[in-house]
C-alpha cells in the first residue's frame, strides 16, 4: 500500500512498485539518472492534495546531456542504421508492451491526472498504442518523388529525411496519448527524441520510458525530463542541438517556444495551443443528441481540453430548452475521485488552475450573468482535492473574457443567435480556431458552415472524434502544424533536392 493513498484503493501490485521505488529519475542515453543537481519536485495527487512521489527536476545541464546523447544516437548510433522496418518493429513491440500494462498505466494516469480510472483504461490507453502502431506503419513508406524539369539531361528526385533531435514537450490532459502522438511519428520518421511531460503528470511518461528500453529501442534515442517549464522546458526550446520543438499547451508559451527557437537556431516548430471552440446547435438538430453532445463537449476532462465546446450557440428557436437540457445534464454528472465507481469526471489538475477557473466564475457573477448551473467548489469529502462543480453561464455578450478567453475548466458560456450570417460572424469572433461543432439534420447547412468556419477540426453531429490518420491542428493562435496522419510524418521530416547530371 502506498502511504499517500486511500485504504480503499487497490493498485495493480506493479503500480505500487512503481510508486515505491522513488524518487523518480530521468531517462537520458538509456538509463535512469538524477538530475545533476539532485534536485526533485513533488508530484501531487489532484484528487487529494498530497504528494504521491518526489520526481528529479531537470536543469540546463541535464538537457544538454540528453541532448547529446541524442545526438550521437541520430548521427553514429545503430538508430542512424536502422531501416524504416527495423524502426517499425520496435514501435509495434512497444504498442504491445503498452497493451499488457495498461492496468497498469492507466492506474498511474489516474493518479497523476484525476480522470476517471473507466476514461483512462477504455479511451486513453487503447488509442496510445493504436498510435504507435499507426506510425509503425509509416516507417516503411516513407518516400521522396522524381521531378521532371526543363533542363536537358538531368534527373532530379527528393529524399524526405529525419530532422534530427526534437524536442516534444507535451501537456497534463492526456499525458500517455499526448506523448504518443508526438513520439510515434517522430521515431517512424527516424528522428530521435528528448521528451518532457508536463510537471504536473510526469508518471506514465516515465514508466512508458521503461517500455521503451523493455521494447529494444537503442540508448539515446528517447530520453525523458521531467521538470516545469522553467527551466526544463525552456533549455530544450533553446538548445542549440535540438533541431526541431514540437508543443501542445497554452497559447501564451507557444509565443515563448517561438522566440526561442528564433533566437536559437531557428529551429523547427509546430503547436498547438489553446481553443475556445464553438459549438453549434440548430433548431432542425435532433435535440436529444444535440444535448448531450453538448454536454460532453465541455465538461469531459472537467473541461480540461483544448478543444473543450465552450462557447456554446443555440438557435432561438430552441434556446430555452437546450438551455434546460444541459442543466439537468449537468446536474446528473457525478464528480469525484477517479477511482471511484461510476464517477464521471474528476478534479481540476491543480490547486493553481482551479483557482484560475474560479476567477473566470466570479467574473461572471460580478457581471450579472445568469448562473444556469454549477459555479462552486465542491467540499465534503472532496474537499481536499481540487474538485469543480459543472457550470454554465448564459450570455449575450460575446466581448467578456468569460467568452473571449480559455479557461480549461468545466465553464461553458451559452448564447442565442437568429441568423446564419450572425452565427458565423460570432462564432469566429475570437483569437482562437483548433475545433468547432455543428448540431443539424440538414447536411447542406453543416457543409456551408463547416467550410465557413475558422477552425481546424469540424464536428459535425459529434463532438471530440479523433483517429491516428485523421490530422488535427489549429487556426489562427491555435497553433500550426497537423499531429496525426500523413502531415504528422510530414512535420518531423524534410525535403532534400538531388540533381544529377546524366
Amino acid at each position: 500500500m502506498h502511504p499517500m493513498l486511500p485504504k480503499e484503493i487497490e493498485l495493480q501490485e506493479s503500480t505500487l512498485a512503481f510508486l515505491n521505488t522513488g524518487p523518480k529519475k530521468l531517462l537520458i542515453n538509456g538509463g535512469w539518472v538524477n538530475a545533476l543537481d539532485d534536485g526533485n519536485f513533488p508530484d501531487i495527487n489532484p484528487a487529494t492534495g498530497e504528494v504521491l512521489v518526489e520526481v528529479a527536476l531537470a536543469g540546463p545541464e541535464d538537457v544538454d546531456r540528453a541532448v547529446h546523447a541524442a545526438r550521437a544516437a541520430f548521427e553514429m548510433g545503430l538508430w542512424n542504421q536502422m531501416s524504416g522496418e527495423m524502426r517499425a518493429d520496435l514501435l509495434w513491440k512497444l504498442a504491445d508492451l503498452i497493451d499488457q500494462h495498461a492496468d497498469e498505466l492507466s492506474e498511474l494516469e489516474t493518479l497523476d491526472n484525476g480522470k476517471p480510472i473507466r476514461v483512462a483504461r477504455r479511451g486513453d490507453l487503447p488509442y496510445a498504442s493504436k498510435h504507435f502502431r499507426y506510425y509503425a506503419g509509416w516507417a516503411s513508406k516513407i518516400e521522396g518523388t522524381t521531378i521532371p524539369i526543363s533542363i536537358p539531361n538531368q534527373f532530379v528526385y527528393t529524399l524526405r529525411e529525419p530532422v534530427g533531435v526534437v524536442g516534444l514537450i507535451i501537456p497534463w490532459n492526456f499525458p500517455l496519448l499526448m506523448a504518443a502522438w508526438k513520439l510515434a511519428p517522430a521515431l517512424a520518421a527516424g528522428n530521435t527524441a528528448i521528451l518532457k511531460p508536463a510537471e504536473e503528470t510526469p508518471l506514465t511518461a516515465l514508466r512508458l520510458g521503461e517500455l521503451i528500453l523493455e521494447a529494444g529501442f537503442p540508448d539515446g534515442v528517447v530520453n525523458i525530463l521531467t521538470g516545469p517549464g522553467v527551466p526544463t522546458g525552456a533549455a530544450i526550446t533553446a538548445h542549440m542541438g535540438v533541431n526541431k520543438v514540437a508543443f501542445t499547451g497554452s497559447t501564451e508559451v507557444g509565443r515563448k517556444v517561438m522566440q526561442a527557437a528564433a533566437q536559437s537556431n531557428l529551429k523547427k516548430v509546430s503547436l498547438e495551443l489553446g481553443g475556445k471552440s464553438p459549438n453549434v446547435i440548430f433548431a432542425d438538430a435532433d435535440i436529444s443528441r444535440a444535448i448531450k453532445g453538448a454536454t460532453w463537449a465541455i465538461f469531459s476532462t472537467a473541461g480540461q481540453e483544448c478543444v473543450a465546446g465552450s462557447r456554446l450557440f443555440i438557435e432561438r428557436p430552441v434556446y430555452e430548452q437546450v438551455l434546460e437540457g444541459l442543466s439537468n445534464e449537468a446536474s446528473r454528472i457525478r464528480v469525484g475521485n477517479g477511482f471511484t465507481p461510476k464517477v464521471h469526471i474528476g478534479p481540476i489538475i491543480s490547486e493553481t488552475q482551479l483557482q484560475r477557473v474560479m476567477g473566470y466564475i466570479e467574473s461572471g457573477r460580478e457581471m450579472d450573468l445568469q448562473l444556469v448551473s454549477g459555479g462552486q467548489r465542491l467540499g465534503g469529502e472532496l474537499a481536499n482535492g481540487y474538485f469543480l462543480a459543472p457550470t454554465i453561464f448564459a450570455h449575450q455578450n460575446d466581448e467578456i473574457p468569460l467568452v473571449q478567453e480559455e479557461i480549461f475548466g468545466p465553464v461553458v458560456a451559452a448564447t442565442a443567435f437568429d441568423s446564419y450570417e450572425e452565427l458565423v460572424q460570432r462564432a469566429n469572433g475570437t483569437r482562437y480556431g483548433l475545433a468547432a461543432g455543428i448540431w443539424t439534420q440538414n447536411l447542406s447547412k453543416a457543409h456551408r458552415l463547416a467550410h465557413a468556419l475558422k477552425a481546424g477540426t469540424v464536428w459535425v453531429n459529434g463532438y471530440g472524434m479523433f483517429d491516428p490518420a485523421a490530422p488535427f491542428g489549429g487556426y489562427k493562435e491555435s497553433g500550426f502544424g497537423r499531429e496525426m496522419g500523413k502531415d504528422a510524418i510530414d512535420l518531423y521530416t524534410q525535403v532534400k533536392t538531388v540533381w544529377i547530371g546524366l
